[in-house]
């Protein structure tokens, strides 16, 4: 790294679902590659079902699928200069690939900034988020207010089997947030506790398990 140079850091950006993480990661990529930098933008179990960052206002760009086995140090120095990385869906990473990615920023120069949530369904922490949360030099919470059916502001991500709220199940089943036999809705903490999807009182919770894996 030349003299007088900056740190390379390790950012991660959370938040709910429809909180806007997929069209920042794409804005700041767009906003790197135009002063030059070069990178790679890297996703998982996007919600298009393909190698893709796609944004629910109809942004897309290819990208890199990262399946278990990718060693992302390998990935970027096999390339001849890699600026900067974008994570998307960096919360369905593995903890080796989390670590993978504070290497290359501490020991290559690599920015990484990393966008995804930071719970599953049940309001349990996904393995690779918590391990953000401990390494990241900065932890942002987006601030694009997302709102629960009742008006609070929603925090938690629930998943909808049959018009059901589940507790149990796989912790990854993609889904989105449209009217799909297994859906994801955002609530606040009091209805996702409740499990009331709407004004109806007599919202059911699923006790049974979900559909299994993705």
């Amino acid at each position: 790294m030349p003299s007088g140079a900056r740190d390379a850091v390790l950012k991660f950006y959370f938040g709910p679902m429809d909180c806007g993480k997929s069209t920042l990661a794409l804005q700041m990529n767009y906003n790197h590659g135009r002063q030059g930098r070069r990178g790679l933008v890297l996703t998982k179990h996007d919600r298009s079902g393909g190698p893709k960052v796609t944004s629910r206002i109809g942004l897309g760009l290819e990208a890199i699928e990262v399946e278990d086995s990718l060693d992302l140090v390998s990935l970027v120095t096999a390339h001849d200069r890699i600026d900067y990385l974008i994570c998307d869906e960096a919360c369905f990473y593995t903890v080796q690939q989390i670590e993978q990615l504070a290497d290359l920023v501490d020991d290559h120069g690599v920015d990484v900034y990393a966008f995804g949530l930071a719970s599953d369904f049940r309001s349990v922490m996904f393995p690779a988020a918590q391990r953000l949360f401990e390494l990241a030099d900065e932890v942002c919470r987006l601030q694009v207010e997302v709102l629960c059916w009742c008006g609070r502001p929603g925090q938690l991500n629930a998943r909808v089997v049959g018009g059901s709220m589940a507790r149990t199940g796989e912790q990854v089943v993609i889904g989105d947030t449209d009217a799909s036999p297994v859906r994801y809705q955002v609530l606040c903490r009091r209805h996702h506790r409740s499990g009331r999807l709407g004004e109806d009182e007599n919202q059911a919770v699923l006790t049974a398990g979900g559909p299994a894996g993705p």
